[in-house]
């Protein structure tokens, strides 16, 4: 099920993508992530404005916690109903990472077996093309050298995965919303670690089209960051209305005096 639901048509679209794209096995890689990444966009950006409303009820939801400290299930009726106010999913971060993480075991599959790496796979393959679009199967076996690497097998040099581990580390960083609290904070930091560190795992241990993929995308990311930064939540942290009451009031007095 998994095979004809997603390996399969991804396998038929890097074989029609490396057919029409000069036979280049990266290029075809490079425009499947780039197509996957902008499949996604709607529901990163809606993600992310979710997140940024989150980050603009904190002082309300500090307020509930002081409030409610003593009475947890009072307090989770309350922080649910100011999301529902709000209009926000609380569990709505998750969905695309729920989506993306079947792309990715896809796309790996799908590169693994469209470039066959021994005799075996190489007679599998033809199972996996569409017999309705002609010409595919005589693509087989596609071209697997760039540069130094072997998009079948893992980088022997290193130097993808260190570069996905940097790109993935700003990204997550560009990402990652200022908090004024210390636990989140903590947390925060940790995420913007261990991503990257597992990405770059990833890309060291399986074929290198995969670091392509990770690369490419974390790179589409960058640049949707800087093109819709707006949706995103990196605003500063929003003062409570406490806060903001001291401050207000000695500008007052400064204007006076």
């Amino acid at each position: 099920m998994f095979d004809a639901v997603l390996i399969q048509p991804i396998i038929n679209l890097l074989l029609l993508l490396y057919k029409f794209l000069g036979r280049e096995t990266i290029v075809a890689v490079a425009m499947v992530t780039l197509l996957l990444r902008l499949a996604l966009t709607p529901l990163q950006l809606k993600q992310q404005a979710g997140a940024k409303r989150q980050q603009e009820l904190k002082p309300k939801m500090d307020e509930l916690q002081k409030k409610y400290k003593d009475d947890r299930e009072k307090l989770a009726q309350e922080q649910m109903k100011l999301y529902r106010e709000a209009g926000i999913n609380p569990l709505g971060g998750c969905l695309p990472l729920l989506i993306q993480l079947p792309l990715m075991i896809g796309l790996y599959q799908a590169i693994i077996r469209v470039l066959a790496s021994t005799p075996l796979q190489l007679l599998s393959l033809p199972s996996d093309i569409y017999r309705w679009i002609p010409s595919l199967s005589t693509l087989i076996p596609l071209k697997s050298q760039f540069l130094w690497l072997d998009l079948a097998i893992p980088d022997p040099f290193y130097v993808l995965p260190v570069l996905v581990v940097v790109s993935s580390w700003y990204y997550q960083k560009l990402l990652t919303p200022p908090t004024t609290d210390p636990q989140s904070a903590a947390m925060s930091k940790q995420m913007t670690i261990m991503m990257p560190l597992m990405t770059g795992f990833f890309s060291a241990t399986y074929a290198s089209g995969l670091a392509i993929y990770f690369l490419i995308s974390n790179l589409v990311g960058i640049l949707q960051y800087f093109l819709f930064r707006r949706h995103y939540a990196t605003a500063a942290p929003v003062k409570s209305e406490k806060q903001e009451a001291p401050r207000r009031t000695q500008k007052r007095l400064a204007s006076k005096g």
